[in-house]
């Protein structure tokens, strides 16, 4: 990355002497004494985003006002909605995301080439790492060929992925490719990627330290908040644009300060803590907003558990969860094997530069909570969402309450299942999987699991024969220190194979279960569970089969596959029986904290992680093997159904258009509360009779070759099918029909694929209505990408969670939202309505506009909708058409 001499900050440039080596760096009490405003008690994460300001400061596209607005933010209490140009210093993709992203790169050099620009104006100005963790799924496991198996499969159905991204890896400057079979992108930048402190050279040739920063296009790169490096997660085409030299507009976001006191107790984990911050959080209301962790507990908090906490702020809705620099943060450092040159860097800067928590850390935040880590118990989250916490004790009787209230089916319903001597009946769990870079980098929990897997072995506990187990690390530092303790081979006896390194089951690649309890759970519509150690388990994420997910931590994640069941207090209850016919409870083989944290000690070493990360980039003689071409545009394979060229800048003009009003639109959805982007964009398997395995299957894809929405991304044509697909979705256009479907231009069921190609024949604008909390979840740029595809020109929502907002605006699709109490349901509104929305030809950031709603019966309504296209740079976007047009005309007119 280039570093920018600011031209009026230059007096903040001072020098650091580290071991002997000056280097210079941008101070923040220097800044101070300037006079350009009070940061001594801003928090530490927005101190990252202060440098940030001194060290782009240009006199454009950051001036010193922008600088004095974190002073004012101060003397206002932590507010100052002042909005800036912020530049990451590096980007980090996974291969879901990045497959598009990539074909979007790709696809810009041939819209540069046809408007008359030079192809390799695009490459990255910044750099990208992407790492393939998302493509490996489980259909092989419980025995020691899983992971074999599941990788040769993995190459199987992803080599024209592969090839692409090795095209591209050769194709742009400051891009590198993680193989797969290493570990989860976020583990990885955790345990290697990240320096919480970096530098680099600029034009001078002068090397300049600053804070690590990021932007991810998976929601869980907020992970690395646990480290003090402050990233989160965009989408695909955000992160895009940032690649490619644009900056960031956001506004100086409110830092939420969470104080934690006093002391995990025996027999909680991490994982219980942070499903009751997600609860807190999710209550207080942070969308949008930095959290940053702070008080006294903090010393008591292992960098791990940290991780796991900031890894969880997609889930309570902040843009991030930030630990500041501590002694934590360098012991971790050291632990991890990064150079100590780089950690006595970290150490000096932070202290000079105000960064560093000690005892009198006490900045000023615009609100807090407290939470005593006293008070946590074991606990899990679910069925549906990760805020619904439930006690480890509680949740017998919470299931049983789920039973009758939500899912609305009995009990005791038994179905024989075809061939096995048990029968299943709901409430059984189906899925048992260690999996998710939030609990596997996390070698306290991880150890736990083994040593509960030990104990069960040794006393002759199994897990039930209909739970399929799996054991999914997030890097292969986690198989080091297991086997170093001797414990794989105990999570082996009780059906914990490894069955590769990746997301798995967290993301939906859990594979299929055996076909008789499928057929077993569909015959009796039973609420089948899983149970996973993951950080998401909303509805038709985790299997097709699977009605009910829950969180849990590792060692919670053994002892329900050894229970086999949700209808049982593991508080109180036995799992099952030992060789002697006694019962077993959890407490007989949960192992105390002292046992954990030896075994961690012994095991978990800076060899392992040096030794693991030597060769991150090489992979293994499968990646070696991959052949692919050498050109500077990619020549797209016509018959491809993983790689097709967008349609997004075929036939770009060169100036941009201006916003028109929307009239007479039709409505292609109604959709509730909570709808999240796997909703709109699922990751998981599909059928034949969808739209996308209709589209397959035409073209003689074999239904075992169809793998996921997830590692297609790279088809559009995949992707418009699949979006609005959710097998759970609810239309409330149509009364109880689940899955992807709406009233077609006739008025009949239509997949809604189907009918908003009807209306973009007929040159129909559509909208698309929604409640609370739309766009939770994921990062993923498809739901927007897919939703602009469709002809959606505009989605009204009573509140919008923050990637999936500026993914609209991105894609050039225009988020409103209800004012004045209205919502759908006190509207009334059907799906029968046509709507016009006035104003946008002339529209300003967060403007609110006069919508007309004609109901069936010919009767008109007016109401006010807020306008969220929040900064003046947003509206240039939607002008342009969306970000990624914004950029190309910009290049093409700079060639």
């Amino acid at each position: 990355m280039t570093i920018v001499v600011g031209h009026d900050t230059a007096k903040t440039r001072k020098t650091l002497s580290i071991n002997g080596k000056s280097i210079s760096y941008y101070s923040i009490p220097a800044a101070e004494n300037a006079g350009l405003g009070q940061f001594s008690k801003l928090p530490a994460a927005l101190k990252v985003v202060l440098e940030n300001m001194l060290r782009f400061e240009d006199g454009k596209t950051v001036s010193l006002e922008d600088i004095k607005a974190f002073s004012t933010w101060g003397a206002n209490g932590g507010k100052n909605p002042r909005e800036i140009a912020y530049r990451p210093a590096r980007v980090l993709m996974q291969d879901f995301t990045g497959v598009p992203a990539v074909v979007d790169l790709a696809a810009m050099r041939d819209g540069l080439v046809a408007l008359g620009g030079d192809a390799e104006k695009i490459n990255p100005l910044n750099p990208v790492d992407l790492v393939i963790d998302h493509s490996v799924m489980i259909d092989e496991f419980g025995n020691p060929r899983a992971f074999q198996m599941n990788v040769d499969r993995e190459y199987e159905r992803n080599m024209e992925r592969y090839t692409f991204l090795k095209w591209g890896q050769n194709a742009f400057n400051n891009f590198r490719v993680v193989p797969p079979g290493t570990g989860i992108c976020h583990q990885v930048n955790l345990e290697y990627l990240a320096q919480t402190v970096w530098s680099d050279t600029d034009q001078n040739g002068d090397e300049v330290a600053y804070p690590d920063t990021l932007v991810g296009t998976d929601s869980h790169t907020t992970m690395v908040n646990g480290m003090a490096v402050l990233g989160w997660g965009v989408g695909g085409i955000e992160a895009e644009a940032a690649m490619l030299g644009q900056p960031v507009s956001m506004l100086i976001p409110e830092v939420v300060g969470f104080e934690l006191t006093g002391a995990m107790l025996e027999g909680t984990t991490g994982t219980d803590l942070v499903l009751k911050v997600v609860e807190l959080l999710r209550a207080k209301g942070v969308v949008g907003k930095f959290v940053e962790f702070y008080g006294e507990g903090l010393n008591r908090l292992p960098l791990a558990d940290r991780a796991t906490i900031a890894n969880m702020a997609p889930e309570y809705g902040a843009t991030c969860g930030f630990f500041p620099i501590d002694d934590e943060t360098l012991r971790y450092l050291r632990n991890t094997g990064r150079d100590e040159d780089r950690i006595a860097l970290v150490e000096a800067y932070a202290k000079e530069n105000g960064f560093w928590r000690d005892a009198e850390y006490a900045p000023i935040y615009t609100d807090t909570l407290h939470l005593d880590m006293g008070t946590i118990v074991p606990a899990i989250s679910g069925p549906k969402r990760p805020q619904d916490f439930v006690a480890l004790n509680a949740a017998k009787a919470a299931f049983s309450s789920e039973m009758k209230d939500t899912f609305q089916r009995p009990m005791d319903k038994e179905i024989a299942v075809e061939g096995e001597e048990y029968t299943m009946r709901s409430g059984k769990v189906v899925i048992a999987s260690i999996t998710s870079c939030t609990n596997t980098s996390n070698p306290y929990v991880m150890i736990g699991a083994g040593l509960v897997a030990r104990k069960a072995a040794a006393l002759g506990l199994n897990r039930k024969p209909w739970v399929k187990t799996s054991l999914a690390p997030g890097s292969q530092v986690v198989s080091a220190y297991l086997e170093a303790a001797d414990l794989q081979k105990d999570l082996d006896a009780v059906g914990f194979n490894l069955v590769g390194y990746g997301c798995a089951t967290c993301i939906g690649n859990s594979g299929p279960l055996q076909p008789e309890i499928s057929q077993a759970i569909a015959e009796g519509d039973l609420v089948a569970t899983a149970v996973l150690s993951g950080n998401r388990n909303f509805e038709g994420r985790i299997s097709p089969d699977v009605r009910a997910n829950y969180l849990a931590s590792p060692p919670l994640v053994v002892a329900y596959a050894l229970a086999g069941t949700m209808d049982i207090d593991l508080s109180s209850e036995p799992l099952g029986q030992d060789k002697n016919g006694q019962d077993v409870f959890l407490k007989d083989i949960w192992p105390s904290s002292q046992e954990v944290a030896e075994l961690v000690e012994r095991t978990v070493t800076r060899e392992a992680f040096q030794s693991k990360y030597a060769d991150v980039f090489k992979g293994d003689e499968k990646w070696q093997g991959v052949d692919t071409t050498q050109s500077q545009t990619y020549d797209w394979p016509a018959s491809s159904t993983y790689v097709q060229n967008p349609p997004y800048f075929q036939g770009m003009s060169p100036e941009p258009g201006v916003i028109t009003n929307i009239e007479n639109a039709k409505v292609l959805a109604i959709l509730g509360d909570m709808i999240t982007t796997d909703h709109i964009s699922p990751a998981g398997s599909f059928k034949d009779t969808t739209p996308a395995g209709q589209y397959l299957i035409e073209r003689q894809v074999p239904v075992r070759e169809f793998n996921s929405y997830g590692s297609r991304r790279g088809n559009h044509e995949i992707m418009m099918r699949g979006t609005f697909a959710n097998i759970r979705i609810k239309n409330e256009m149509l009364d109880g029909v689940e899955g992807g479907y709406t009233k077609g231009p006739d008025g009949e069921k239509s997949a809604i694929f189907d009918a908003a190609m009807e209306y973009q024949n007929n040159e129909t604008p559509l909208v698309v209505f929604g409640g609370e909390q739309y766009g939770a979840g994921s990062s993923r740029d498809w739901a927007a990408k897919g939703t602009a595809l469709l002809g959606v020109k505009a989605v009204i929502a009573e509140s919008f969670e923050r990637i999936h907002r500026s993914n609209l605006v991105g894609m050039g699709v225009i988020p409103l939202e209800f004012t004045n109490g209205d919502t759908r349901k006190s509207l009334g509104l059907t799906g029968e309505e046509t709507v016009t929305i006035t104003g946008l030809d002339s529209v300003e950031p967060l403007q609110e506009l006069p919508c007309h709603i004609t109901f069936a019966d010919g009767s008109v309504k007016e109401i006010s909708l807020k306008c969220r296209i929040d900064t003046a740079i947003e509206v240039e976007y939607i002008e342009h058409g969306g970000v990624l047009h914004y950029v190309l005309r910009n290049l093409a007119k700079a060639a």
